[in-house]
């Protein structure tokens, strides 16, 4: 294969730019989905009832607020009709709907009449058209100004659909040239690392382009899996040409330098992109479709990512490793000779230290609050002060959507009476209710019917005084379900964004456990296979687990809630992408055990790997705090902040505890490791 690619080196090169332009060009036309709700299994009562919503009804369900400050309740009415009259609108619903304005306001049930109308402010529940997010909320914000507000989860989307693409790019501004200063720090060319930032970048912009085979992606793997794909794969890059270089200062002509690289360098690369490739397919298994689709593209780009370096880069670096020998520079870090020996007497202590924490930490990332939907908007950006402008006035509020067969308006009404019991709801809305004692039948219109009444179901809408998600909202979703299930069982259907959040969390918490013990199952068998031995997977598994659990503690103990989606996503993403440096060092080790005793064996290994496991945990932190400080997006910059810490938290651990774990069960573990042969005289230890 090696003689294949060397030989065609110009016509593998022109392939792979070709593929890359084809491509980008792909990838201009790959769909992104903002909802949430789209990624729920297709048997969630909230997705049932959506689909169910949609035969039936015309509009949709509720998804946007707008409020607008002093005007009368003629001026409100008007502007509840310029806006039903906007594109991508299909229902306003406001205080007309709901109580019969020929009578005297006073005369209407209060609370009632402020869910819609308070201090001369009124509040519209909007529905707008998936899909046509941003076009609606910007017409909305034109008609209405800058003193009045928006919020709910059309706003949401489309506020991430604007920032979206700028944030992506400023990211990449950013994280370019962070990369390339680590890159040329760690090599002695000021041209290698655009070697190793072209051949990713080609499988990055590939992997982009081949999402149109799929049809669309989610703006989770839109923002994160290209700078992902790229801070974890680098690495093997890295090795090659390095490796490659290595050969050539031993004398070898390029030809055969490239060839004897790529020989050693196939299984270290191979095992590395395995475990990685591994643990983003346990992402796949998730019933939340978020997981699955960020896993597809993770895994393409893992797989694309060790073809383009064992392929393409090799064909590059032949034909301009010349540029390469022009552009030497002296080493620009000071070597890391002599740090091996003052690490490891930390050995002691660390093995404590860390036995007394991991088991706090392991129930404390267990019982952080968490999030499910897309948690707080900065407060600084538009929506975030919107939000706040409409609570300040009308408190926190949300609509559920309760769907029922419409044959025995009796029953029905009996259920809204009970329902209307329940604490925190404000107001239940629905035909029955309307028509038994709210507004006489002959003077309700056709098209207030159709808002309540299908063919064969009727819509009932429930309205609260708390948020979209939480404890609180959270019970009251159940409570409306175990009340109309009471009356309808199965014909029941409930939804709208807290419902939605709520079937959300259930999936997810499910979703937690399986993919956590599919990685770290996948990954243990690579190991296994990998090392022949029983202990080593164990050892690494533990220090690398060992970072994660300390990582999602922290949100524990700094008492602040963590968006589950990122937990999710990290709690697999930081043990696939970091597991890399404890597997160099350990097999670093492994070599080195062969020719001397434990502690000098380990002591050479810190001094020879140290460094090049610092680089590779520097791009990846670099990656994930650039993505925090840069998202407006709450799930995007949880993800970020969450893989930064965890990348210098696995770093920290391999180079402390690792190297401990390895001394202290040294005996241990090379009687439990099949085929390998270990230096004896341990009485000649240095200590």
């Amino acid at each position: 294969m090696s003689n294949i690619i060397i030989r065609f080196k110009k016509s593998v090169v022109i392939l792979f730019f070709v593929l890359m332009v084809i491509s980008a060009v792909a990838f201009l036309f790959v769909d992104v989905n903002y909802n949430m709700q789209d990624y729920l299994p297709e048997d969630a009562e909230s997705t049932v009832g959506l689909d169910v919503m949609d035969e039936e009804f015309s509009s949709g369900v509720t998804n946007t607020n707008v409020m607008i400050e002093n005007v009368t309740i003629q001026e409100a009415i008007d502007y509840k009709q310029e806006i039903e009259s906007l594109d991508g609108v299909t229902e306003v619903l406001w205080l007309d709907d709901v109580v019969d304005l020929r009578e005297p306001i006073e005369v209407a049930d209060t609370d009632t009449v402020e869910n819609y109308y308070k201090d001369n402010k009124a509040l519209l529940a909007v529905t707008i058209e998936s899909g046509k997010e941003v076009e609606a909320t910007d017409q909305i914000y034109e008609l209405i100004g800058e003193e009045n507000a928006i919020s709910g989860e059309a706003a949401n989307t489309a506020t991430q659909q604007k920032m979206a693409g700028s944030e992506t790019m400023y990211a990449a501004a950013l994280l370019i040239p962070i990369i390339v200063i680590i890159l040329v720090l760690s090599t002695n060319s000021w041209l290698e690392p655009v070697f190793f930032l072209t051949a990713i970048g080609v499988s990055v912009l590939i992997n982009l382009g081949t999402n149109i085979f799929v049809g669309e992606v989610s703006f989770i793997t839109q923002s994160v899996a290209p700078i992902l794909q790229l801070a974890v794969s680098l690495d093997y890059a890295i090795f090659l040409l390095h490796s490659f270089q290595d050969y050539r200062n031993r004398g070898n002509r390029p030809e055969e330098a490239m060839k004897l690289a790529m020989k050693e360098s196939f299984p270290v690369v191979s095992a590395s992109a395995l475990t990685t490739f591994f643990g983003f397919t346990a992402l796949m298994f998730m019933d939340f479709g978020i997981g699955a689709d960020l896993g597809l593209s993770l895994v393409k780009g893992i797989l694309l990512s060790f073809i383009s370096v064992m392929v393409f880069l090799p064909a590059l670096t032949l034909l301009f490793y010349p540029l390469i020998d022009k552009t030497q520079h002296k080493s620009l870090i000071p070597s890391f000779k002599g740090v091996g020996k003052k690490l490891i007497k930390l050995r002691i202590p660390v093995f404590i230290l860390i036995a007394l924490v991991i088991v706090p930490s392991f129930l404390a990332q267990s019982s952080t609050e968490f999030t499910y939907g897309m948690g707080e908007q900065p407060e600084n950006t538009r929506l975030g002060s919107d939000i706040n402008q409409i609570e300040e006035i009308f408190g926190e509020s949300t609509s559920v959507v309760l769907l029922v067969p419409n044959n025995d308006i009796g029953k029905e009404q009996e259920m809204i009476q009970e329902i209307d019991t329940i604490d925190h709801v404000t107001s239940v809305v629905g035909y029955a209710n309307m028509v038994g004692s709210t507004i006489p039948q002959d003077y309700l219109e056709e098209n207030v019917t159709e808002q309540f009444l299908s063919e064969n179901y009727s819509r009932i809408i429930i309205n609260t005084d708390v948020g979209a998600e939480g404890d609180v909202p959270f019970s009251l979703v159940e409570e409306v379900r175990n009340v109309a299930s009471s009356y309808y069982g199965d014909e029941a259907l409930t939804l709208g964004e807290s419902v939605a959040l709520y079937d959300m969390k259930e999936t997810v918490t499910a979703d937690n456990k399986l993919v956590n013990i599919l990685t770290i199952v996948t990954i243990a068998i690579v190991l296994l296979f990998s090392f022949r031995s029983i202990s080593i997977p164990v050892v690494l598994l533990l220090t690398i687990q060992s970072a994660v659990w300390i990582n999602l503690s922290v949100p524990y103990f700094t008492d602040t809630s963590l968006v589950f989606v990122g937990y999710l996503i990290v709690s697999t993403v930081q043990l696939a992408a970091t597991v890399d440096y404890a597997i160099l060092l350990t097999e670093t080790y492994k070599q080195n055990r062969k020719d001397m005793a434990a502690l000098p064996a380990i002591k050479k290994t810190i001094d020879d790997k140290l460094f090049s496991i610092a680089v590779s945990a520097s791009i990846l932190s670099s990656v994930g705090f650039i993505l925090w400080l840069t998202s407006s997006n709450p799930i995007v910059g949880s993800i970020g902040l969450l893989l930064g810490r965890g990348a210098l938290l696995a770093f920290i651990l391999v180079i402390t505890l690792l190297p401990a774990l390895l001394v202290i069960g040294d005996k241990l573990i090379w009687k439990t490791t099949l085929g390998t042969r270990v230096y004896k005289e341990e009485k000649h230890e240095d200590n």
